[in-house]
């Protein structure tokens, strides 16, 4: 069921935009006109009144739209996965002694000679959903990747350098 977003002007302050969950919680993200954001939760009993409100710092926003983001994909992967018993998804560590450690994605030649597909990297700043090939990897990255098992595990050789 596709989620509704109520875009209300605020003038003179900025742009709310609202949501309401599946258990009828309202919740805002509130865009101010100085560049600043706030997350704002409504009175389950009165929708017009706020219980409370977060400000965010630019990474703040961008690092709890990572985490959400980066969230959603694994459940939709997830989900996927279930519908296609081939398909499998999986995350492989790039560890520091990796052959790829500060080389672009690019390099692996992943797809070319796994047929698997990385489909995100998660890093402590967050997750790079759909990364280019001139992504760099670096030690303690995560590879969140699709494919067969057996694609997977050769993915996995690959990346200790022993592919």
């Amino acid at each position: 069921m596709p989620v509704h977003v109520d875009r209300v002007e605020l003038p003179g302050i900025g742009v709310r935009h609202d949501v309401v969950t599946h258990g009828g919680r309202r919740l805002s993200v509130i865009s101010l006109r100085d560049g600043g954001r706030e997350i704002a939760i409504a009175d389950e009993d009165d929708p017009d009144r706020c219980l409370g409100y977060v400000d965010l710092t630019d990474e703040e926003a961008s690092a709890l739209a990572e985490v959400i983001g980066g969230s959603v994909i694994m459940t939709q992967l997830a989900g996927l996965r279930e519908q296609v018993s081939s398909l499998f998804t999986d995350q492989i560590p790039v560890t520091l002694d990796s052959p790829f450690v500060d080389r672009p994605l690019g390099d692996t030649r992943a797809r070319t000679l796994t047929r698997t597909s990385i489909v995100a990297i998660v890093r402590d700043s967050g997750v790079i959903a759909s990364p280019t090939p001139d992504e760099v990897l670096r030690a303690g990255d995560s590879l969140v990747v699709v494919g067969t098992r057996q694609g997977i595990d050769a993915l996995v050789q690959l990346m200790s350098g022993a592919g």
